[in-house]
């Protein structure tokens, strides 16, 4: 009996360590592998898969097709898990990571939506950075089944009430744009400015482009997301919903894309050749996988255009999808081919493209913990400088949205007592937004306030019995708002408001929300400060227009650190300079069907468009909008071009004079390089408080015309102490900025005269442009 301790010891070592090992193949200390021609790491990465998959039989092959891949033993191929998630920060939401073992919790930045407010793409890029150190690290120690995550989502927030808004970089095709490039660089591994992947290989992470497209509803008005079909035109396709998407493929080089579970224009995007195998692969240069969003196959069999499962398992792997999160391909893949739906070889490109992802996270190349990546370690996650990112991100985030009398900063010496009144004032957990992770700090806004405030004395009231505030205690929070040198009321939104699965019903603040601010605020001695943790926009006209509410903060969801963000911001230890990345439209928008996908308004009906470029309405506040605790002031200091005289690229395209627009392409690439030109702004900072400051420069249309009204084309962040100036030069491409699309989808150039615009119209810098 004395010997069998010892073994059942070593045997349970033995378990205990080859369970915290990550998932790889090709194992030195295995004899089996070294005959394996896929094993030898010095062939490339096809020649390595071809020879892998031509050992594989139908049924292991239809095993790597699906999110939770099986183990092949026979060929010491472990299982692996393709669905993780990680939009701002590793989660558990996935099936790749449970957070169950050593390491239970992750940093939490911000949600999207306000990290998007810092117009800050170095930031973007840093986060995402931290985001794939901590996904390794947990990966490295065996706590993790996969290193592939469905993230960025960068469909555009076309709609205020679209309850996945929050997880978005917003309305603008370019901030959209900018923010998939970075956040896919940074996670996957890739410098700041791209290519170093082109040259070493091996991906930190696997990130993907979502969602293919034009996907921005969940259920609005008994139409749900499985069964509504977007009726999108060429315009607004080329214009607004694919630029993002092609910009995160082409210049950020992501390794996989995933459908959207709508249809558009009458095809169901898991269904569509075109815009997954033909648009991405060629005409963007796509090399990597395709996954369809969770179920979206199994939601595609309806009985009608797809009689049988396997009809809907054609369909999807034949317009290109290698991986079907959930189990269609792996219930029906054979029957299909049985049924000669589809073949083997459809199977075998699917196979190939799994394969090449793994293999190029380094999973079929030995010892994770030996190659590159491998000594990233648990001492990454919830790291000091990781956590200090958190709390940048949010600090940067914050937009002022209204500050007369200069309320704020408070002053420590005038606030004795201050009663923070609100359901979201003493809540972390609501502060994360969704797909959040559990954080590595959590404490309350109460909390953050006592430490910013120093002596001073807090009274709370929740005011509502929750945010959707269906009771509130209006008596009980005007009590304590009498007696109080200062108020802060923190209202806003939650998950069951807004989220996945949930679009909201209305714009306003919900319940008894209004009724109990404007009470409170009438009560106080002084005017209060109004703080709104959401994701998306709400209508505050009555708090805009309220003298009694002199300063309101929008703070998004703001993460792990988002309490102490507000604090500091509040007490004068951070000055706000985040910026709205969507317009906030008055509740009237409501009537407006959230189905009509059109951009551009439509005066024979009423409709007014949609975004700040074309939107033709009142607004509660503009795209862009966001004031400071300091002055900016701006000038252009030159501009190289005043006129730009259009020319065609050879004779046989000549411009025709009669006409009043020119396309891009007639123009050609040569020409469009060569008439770049450059913009220098002056930005000086007329406060007595330094500032971190977006600097947003727009392109405005001289007249009517098909141009968008406004357009961003240019965005920097900066810091200036007070009284500091600095010069930013934008880079224009008129082929890029000036041009928008035609009914047919075609970019094109009109002649007239444009704008210039940063800060207000009154500096405004006309280009004429003549052919």
């Amino acid at each position: 009996m004395s010997l069998l301790l010892p073994t059942a010891l070593i045997l349970f070592l033995v378990s205990l360590s080859n369970a915290l090992r990550p998932p790889f193949s090709c194992d030195e200390s295995d004899a089996r592998t070294k005959s394996f021609p896929f094993c030898n790491t010095s062939w490339p990465i096809s020649t390595r898969v071809r020879d892998l998959a031509s050992r594989l039989t139908l049924d292991e092959k239809i095993k790597l097709t699906g999110s939770s891949s099986a183990a092949i033993p026979r060929l010491n191929i472990p299982a692996y898990e393709w669905w993780s998630e990680s939009i701002h920060g590793v989660s558990p939401h996935g099936m790749g990571f449970d957070l169950v073992g050593s390491i239970r919790s992750t940093t939490q930045f911000p949600q999207v939506i306000l990290t998007a407010a810092t117009f800050d793409p170095h930031l973007w890029y840093r986060i995402a950075q931290a985001t794939g150190d901590e996904a390794r690290a947990i990966f490295n120690r065996g706590e993790a089944k996969g290193m592939t995550f469905m993230a960025p989502t960068i469909n555009l927030f076309r709609d205020p009430r679209w309850g996945r808004g929050q997880e978005t970089p917003g309305e603008d095709p370019l901030v959209a744009a900018k923010y998939g490039v970075a956040y896919v660089r940074g996670i996957q591994g890739d410098s700041f400015e791209g290519g170093r992947l082109e040259k070493e290989g091996i991906l930190k992470a696997s990130a993907c482009c979502k969602h293919f497209t034009a996907y921005d509803l969940e259920s609005w008005n008994h139409t749900t997301r499985y069964r509504f079909d977007a009726k999108v035109s060429k315009q607004d396709m080329a214009e607004m919903y694919q630029p993002p998407l092609e910009a995160c493929v082409k210049q950020g080089k992501a390794s996989s894309i995933m459908c959207s579970y709508n249809r558009v224009n009458g095809v169901q995007t898991c269904a569509d050749r075109n815009l997954l195998y033909e648009i991405p692969r060629r005409h963007w240069g796509f090399h990597g996988y395709v996954i369809s969003d969770c179920d979206s196959v199994h939601s595609m069999f309806d009985g009608e255009r797809y009689k049988e499962p396997e009809d809907a398992v054609a369909a999807a792997l034949k317009a290109g999808i290698d991986v079907n999160c959930g189990i269609f391909f792996l219930n029906y893949l054979k029957s299909a081919i049985a049924k000669k739906k589809v073949s083997e070889m459809d199977v075998d490109r699917a196979v190939h493209n799994v394969l090449s992802m793994r293999m190029r996270l380094g999973l079929f190349n030995g010892d994770t913990s030996k190659l590159e990546y491998g000594d990233i370690n648990g001492s990454r996650v919830c790291s000091k400088d990781h956590q200090d990112l958190a709390l940048e991100a949010a600090r940067s985030g914050i937009v002022l949205l209204k500050n007369e009398l200069g309320l704020l900063p408070l002053s420590k010496e005038d606030t004795k007592l201050l009663a923070v009144i609100g359901p979201n004032a003493n809540n972390p957990l609501n502060y994360l937004g969704n797909y959040e992770g559990p954080p590595c700090r959590k404490i309350s806004l109460l909390q953050a306030l006592q430490t910013c405030g120093g002596g001073i004395t807090l009274k709370h009231h929740q005011g509502c019995n929750a945010v959707n505030c269906s009771t509130a205690f209006i008596d009980e929070a005007v009590e304590i708002a009498q007696q109080a040198d200062y108020v802060v009321l923190v209202m806003g939104l939650d998950l069951i408001q807004e989220g996945e699965f949930i679009d909201r019903v209305e714009l306003g603040l919900p319940g008894y929300q209004e009724k109990l601010v404007t009470a409170v605020a009438d009560a106080a001695r002084r005017p209060v400060v109004l703080v709104l943790v959401c994701g998306g926009p709400v209508d505050v006209s009555f708090a805009k227009e309220n003298p009694k509410i002199a300063s309101i903060l929008w703070a998004g969801y703001p993460g792990q650190a988002g309490d102490l963000a507000i604090a500091q911001t509040l007490f004068g230890h951070n000055n706000p300079g985040g910026r709205l990345p969507v317009t906030w439209y008055p509740k009237e928008l409501s009537k407006v069907a959230m189905t009509d996908m059109r951009m551009r308004p439509d005066p024979s009906t009423g409709y007014p468009g949609r975004t700040y470029r074309f939107y033709t309405g009142p607004t509660v506040y503009e795209f862009g909008y966001g004031l400071s605790y300091t002055n900016y002031y701006y000038e252009f200091i030159a501009v190289t071009l005043d006129n730009l005289y259009l020319q065609a690229q050879s004779p046989q395209n000549a411009l025709l004079n009669s006409s009043r627009w020119v396309s891009v392409s007639q123009l050609g690439k040569g020409y469009c390089k060569k008439i770049k030109f450059s913009a220098y702004v002056r930005v000086t900072n007329h406060g007595d408080m330094a500032g971190k400051h977006p600097v947003l420069l727009f392109v405005k249309s001289g007249g009517p015309s098909m141009y968008p009204r406004k357009r961003l084309i240019g965005f920097e962040s900066l810091t200036l102490r007070a009284g500091q100036s600095e010069d930013i030069e934008f880079v224009v491409n008129p082929c890029e900025h000036f041009s928008y699309a035609d009914e047919q989808g075609k970019k094109v150039i009109e002649q007239g005269t444009l704008h210039l615009v940063v800060g207000d119209d009154r500096g405004a810098y006309p280009i004429r442009i003549v052919n």
